[in-house]
């Protein structure tokens, strides 16, 4: 829990502050000096009287109560500093920038344990270990540089790393990024991203909270937690940007199913993202970009109008727009005529609207004035400009200043001189505004997040047969189930499957044959890779080559016995899940057969899915197109095989035991999806 003595704290101990600020323990004091914390501040340093001006006591026994501790000594004399100030001083928050903890050994680690146990004992609060500190309007607990501005119009800014967080104010600050808090949680004995979350979530004020957040994540270990605050926040009117740190493997776990294959824990973090509604970015200059974009009025509509003096950045801008799916749409009629007549000749108002190289401050205004009230398709505008270094520019960025505070429609400014024109962005960037030096950047990133989905609508799950599927689960052991199982558990969750029978002899497969007409599908039961050895065989018509084949599967290593099915048509579709750790079940779902080998065209979801989430995951395929039906070749029914998604969310929700399942292929047409091959593990 985060108490009151973390955020406002009436006193402050710096357990190990010094005279040298080139140590943690000096920094801090001198950063909490410096940024004006108003309340008692004091030391404990058994060899002085007093530190850079305050007093210092010689041990924890010897101060008065005090509310918050920030501890920057060696790890082994934490525990017991600890003990006596949450015992005898009321002390109940607790910052420990010390390393030599969890991430150091296991004797750290059951050192942290404790450390914990003491805190928690209290109710109180504890950021780190191994962290630089928290910087809140109240006070500046933090021992590194650049300290931000703080303002509650900024970003809550919460990092799991204390270095990558100074190195993302490095990156936001000089763009006019304001902060409104800095969280650094180290180790995350107790309090981790989530938890900060959760706390900037549930003391939401709409009138004074900050309305961005930025995370930076080495560990999601609460995914539950983090998607309900994080949607909820969002739902409250905030947007979320998040760096996720780690998403590549060393090499690829040992996967039995197309499934486990494609389904990393990097795709379930993608697929936490989305269902809450977060923009993932890849790192700090990405992170920055976005919360740029989230620090400007929203983005309701696709259509752009370039405002420039630059042909080259107006193109580049043109192409990245384009290629993210905005649109930078032809200006023509009476308005774009009377406008052209206000600029200078060699003009273009067609758009990109190019004003050239000796455009003015004043013509810069017509331009906006003209976009902001005479072009109804518009929906934002970009203002590019920038110098040669010939004359001072100060007037076109006031210009600019005024008409961002009175405009109706969005406008980003796109200002590239950083070091050319650096005392006129400054003086743009000083009234509160942020620069976007990079064009492209720019034009991806807003993209990117213009189509980045709201948090996904809770749903109730698809009706099944909770009872059957207990049943099943229960009376089967781990591993791989039997295809009397599958079927049973298909049919108890609704899920539309083909005909079948599993035969272990000749005579019985051939009566079966003649049962489900020919032709058939034979396959052996057994082989994980049925096809790699030659364990399916299509398109069987009469019964003596049901015999001959089945006499050649039965002699196949690992076969049990043969599976047999109508020979069936349609485009061939995949739909899969997989267990997760703590993110529960992945769903996933594409184009089957081999094309799930050679494409890899899937999309993941986490559990329970809703319709609609379904349909966005089909819909978002890289073969989207072939599911509709191309070239003449029909299509399939996208509510079929949603509902198969659903299904298939609400079966691993009922039974948690399945670990991995495959749905491959399923046979999609216009009239439904039909299961024709399926593999489940459990793992109870």
């Amino acid at each position: 829990m985060i108490t009151p003595q973390l955020l406002d704290p009436k006193s402050i101990v710096v357990v190990g502050g010094s005279n040298d600020i080139h140590k943690p323990g000096g920094k801090v004091l001198k950063n909490l000096i410096d940024g004006g914390y108003a309340g008692a501040l004091y030391v404990i340093n058994p060899k002085e009287a007093e530190v850079q001006g305050i007093p210092s006591f010689p041990d924890p026994d010897a101060l008065p109560q005090v509310d918050l501790a920030i501890i920057a000594i060696a790890a082994k004399y934490t525990l017991p500093t600890i003990e006596t100030l949450t015992q005898k001083k009321d002390t109940r928050a607790f910052i420990i920038l010390s390393a030599g903890f969890s991430e150091e050994s296991e004797a750290g680690r059951e050192l942290e344990r404790k450390v914990v146990e003491v805190i928690d004992g209290v109710g109180g609060s504890l950021i780190g270990p191994n962290c630089v500190g928290i910087c809140t309007p109240r006070h500046h607990s933090i021992f590194t540089e650049p300290i931000p501005k703080l303002e509650a119009r900024g970003v809550d800014f919460i990092s799991g790393s204390g270095a990558t967080a100074c190195f993302i104010l490095e990156a936001g600050i000089p763009k006019g990024i304001p902060f409104a808090s800095v969280f650094s949680v180290g180790n995350s004995a107790q309090l981790g991203v989530e938890e900060i979350l959760e706390h900037l979530d549930e003391s939401f004020d709409p009138a004074t909270s900050s309305r961005v957040k930025l995370l930076y994540i080495e560990t999601i270990s609460k995914p539950e937690k983090l998607l309900r605050h994080a949607r909820s926040l969002i739902r409250k009117g905030c947007r979320i940007a998040a760096v996720k740190a780690g998403s590549s493997e060393a090499g690829s776990r040992a996967a039995s199913s197309h499934t486990g294959a494609l389904a990393s824990s990097d795709v379930a973090v993608d697929a936490l993202f989305r269902k809450a509604g977060i923009v993932r970015c890849s790192g700090r200059e990405d992170l920055i970009a976005v919360a740029s974009i989230f620090m400007h009025p929203r983005l309701t509509g696709k259509n752009i109008a370039i405002i420039t003096h630059a042909g080259g950045p107006a193109v580049m801008l043109t192409d990245a727009l384009s290629n993210g799916g905005l649109a930078v749409p032809h200006l023509s009629g009476p308005a774009a005529d009377e406008l052209l007549t206000k600029l200078f000749p060699g003009s273009s108002v067609a758009n990109p609207i190019d004003f050239l190289a000796t455009g003015t401050a004043d013509q810069l205004g017509v331009i906006i004035d003209t976009v902001d009230q005479r072009f109804d398709t518009i929906d934002a505008m970009v203002v590019i400009f920038g110098t040669p270094g010939l004359v001072k520019i100060f007037d076109v960025y006031d210009v600019l200043h005024e008409k961002m505070l009175t405009a109706k429609k969005p406008i980003y400014p796109v200002l590239p001189s950083t070091l050319t024109a650096r005392e006129e962005v400054d003086a743009f960037l000083a009234k509160g505004h942020i620069n976007f030096p990079d064009e492209v950047t720019f034009g991806n990133t807003l993209a990117r997040v213009y189509h980045t989905p709201p948090p996904a609508e809770e749903a109730p799950a698809a009706p099944i047969d909770l009872a059957t599927i207990r049943a099943v689960i229960e009376k089967e052991d781990n591993g791989y189930i039997s295809p009397d199982s599958i079927q049973r558990l298909l049919d108890a969750a609704g899920i539309p499957r083909a005909g079948e029978a599993v035969v272990t002899s000749a005579d019985d497969a051939a009566w079966e044959a003649r049962r489900l007409r020919l032709p058939v599908v034979m396959k052996v039961v057994g082989p994980v890779h049925k096809s790699d050895v030659g364990g399916v065989t299509l398109n069987v018509r009469d019964e003596e080559t049901v015999r001959s084949e089945f006499a050649r599967m039965m002699q196949i290593p690992d076969t049990t016995a043969v599976l047999l099915q109508p020979m069936l048509s349609g485009i061939e579709l995949f739909a899969g899940a997989k267990k997760e750790d703590a993110f529960g079940h992945m769903v996933l779902c594409g184009l089957g057969g081999i094309f799930i080998e050679v494409l890899k065209d899937v999309r993941a979801g986490l559990a329970p899915l809703s319709h609609a989430e379904a349909l966005t995951m089909i819909r978002e395929l890289k073969g989207y197109k072939i599911l509709q039906g191309v070239r003449g070749q029909k299509g399939v029914s996208e509510e079929a095989f949603a509902d198969i998604v659903t299904r298939l969310s609400a079966l691993v929700q009922a039974a948690p035991e399945i670990v991995e399942m495959d749905l491959n292929p399923l046979l999609g047409t216009p009239d439904g999806v039909t299961a024709v091959d399926a593999r489940i593990r459990i793992q109870k």
